[in-house]
């Protein structure tokens, strides 16, 4: 079953895409949650047109998503936590505190857009990923430090 998206969705698309699902998640979980409509002949042009009048406003949030990947650079974070002595963390490091940490450096990237690369259960360097837009993915490396 092919259904066009009208949000973005986390391991199955963007915004506008049309993509193949099963027709049980399609029918009962994406069009009632408003998530998506099926890709109708009708659906389909109409999609087109959309694309075509948004390209330009989507040509700029491409570049100011480029510009804040640009600026964020190689930076290296430090995010605090508290540490047994083996050097293990209690609780977990989050995206949450990465956004913030990034937010105190000038940079507004919201949390759900974060991922993080590998589980943090130890001090030491770590890597999370930055979706900040469909074709504009950013890696930003961190440091867990003892609090």
């Amino acid at each position: 079953m092919e259904i066009i998206l009208k949000t973005d969705i986390a391991g199955l698309g963007y915004k506008n895409d049309v993509v193949a699902v099963k027709p049980g998640y399609g029918r009962n979980y994406l069009i009632p949650q408003g998530f998506a409509v099926m890709a109708t002949g009708s659906n389909k042009k109409i999609l087109a047109e959309n694309i075509k009048q948004v390209a330009h406003k989507a040509e700029k949030v491409k570049m100011d998503a480029s510009a804040l990947a640009e600026s964020i650079g190689d930076i290296t974070l430090d995010i605090p936590a508290k540490v047994g002595e083996s050097g293990k963390i209690f609780g977990r490091v989050t995206t949450t505190q990465i956004s913030e940490v990034l937010k105190e450096k000038g940079f507004d990237v919201d949390r759900k857009k974060i991922a993080l690369d590998s589980e943090v259960k130890f001090v030491g360097e770590y890597t999370a990923t930055l979706d900040l837009h469909k074709e504009v993915k950013h890696k930003v490396k961190f440091n867990v430090v003892a609090d």
